[in-house]
């Protein structure tokens, strides 16, 4: 359910510079003149570029880190299964403690640091969408 939680926050991010970036839209004045310059339009369209195609690495990133973290604790915990089958107890001698909470924990970690990926380009997009230039008659 994390990834799934971690999509939808990156959708909200687009959906946070698009607000943004519609509010700083100006539309023509009355004899069709427009007060929307290139420069601002420009800048526009790479904020929308930076945060989109950073949500689309993060995304790639989380949904890769969560298949094979998935994948692997389902291995690990059938290799378990089988090795107490066969009769040995898996506990190396009671030196091993850990559950198998430990690769979860790991995966967790990398798909948080993989959606930080979606924030920097939020922020990036933010800064640039301050980027104005107004035309003049």
């Amino acid at each position: 359910i994390i990834p799934v939680v971690m999509a939808g926050v990156l959708g909200i991010y687009g959906l946070i510079v698009a607000v943004i970036l519609n509010g700083k839209m100006v539309p023509p004045d009355g004899y069709g003149n427009t007060q929307y310059s290139q420069y601002a339009g420009f800048s526009h369209m790479a904020a929308g570029l930076c945060c989109g195609l950073s949500s689309l690495a993060s995304g790639l990133a989380i949904g890769i880190s969560a298949d094979a973290g998935t994948r692997a604790v389902g291995a690990q915990s059938a290799m378990a299964a089988s090795w107490k089958k066969m009769g040995f107890t898996g506990d190396a001698g009671g030196q091993v403690t850990s559950s198998g909470d430990a690769l979860f924990v790991g995966t967790v970690l990398i798909q948080v640091f993989a959606g930080n990926l979606g924030l920097y380009g939020l922020i990036s997009a933010l800064i640039l969408s301050q980027m104005d230039y107004q035309c003049e008659r």
